[in-house]
């Protein structure tokens, strides 16, 4: 099952997320694609470590994602990918976002039997940036989700902390809200 949290910048999708996953039985991994290039973002990082349960296992992921993503499968039960603005943007830095962005759409179709819980921002709801660099990004990461979205038994949006349900899966029914 594939359940999606979106959401804005500090809006507390990550922090739902994890409460998704703790509730997952069986054993669980937390995929981080995000890494730190500047001091306030490393002070992000551990401040989501300190939250964990330091039992978690956590492994850092690059562009690498979907092939991380078959190889959970076999020792994991669930898996958290937090998240997946930040490894768009390592795909575009490669300039393999395309190649990329399809293999991981091709893992999602196939694990019916695996429970992901995704993570993304929401920037739809920012102003158009000036940059042609900045909209380019943008539009790939709003096609991402709703790629993800689409493909998703769950979708949650969260504001101010607070989960709305978008999508939910209803005994094997997906209904949306």
């Amino acid at each position: 099952m594939i359940t999606f949290v979106i959401g804005g910048n500090k809006s507390g999708k990550s922090d739902y997320a994890m409460k998704l996953l703790e509730a997952e039985p069986g054993p669980a991994l937390f995929l981080a694609t995000g890494k730190a290039k500047d001091l306030s973002f490393r002070n992000q990082i551990a401040s989501h470590r300190e939250r964990r349960d330091p039992a978690l296992p956590v492994v850092e992921v690059g562009w690498d994602l979907p092939l991380a993503l078959l190889e959970a499968k076999k020792n994991y039960k669930a898996v958290l990918v937090d998240s997946l603005d930040f490894w768009l943007y390592v795909c575009t830095q490669e300039g393999r976002d395309p190649e990329l962005c399809d293999a991981l759409l091709d893992v999602l179709r196939h694990c019916p039997d695996f429970r992901i819980i995704l993570v993304s921002c929401e920037i739809g709801f920012t102003p158009l940036p000036a940059s042609h660099e900045a909209r380019s990004f943008l539009k790939k990461l709003g096609r991402l989700n709703q790629a993800v979205a689409a493909l998703s038994h769950e979708a949650y949006l969260v504001v101010a902390g607070l989960p709305l349900a978008l999508k939910k899966a209803e005994h094997g029914r997906i209904q949306a809200d």
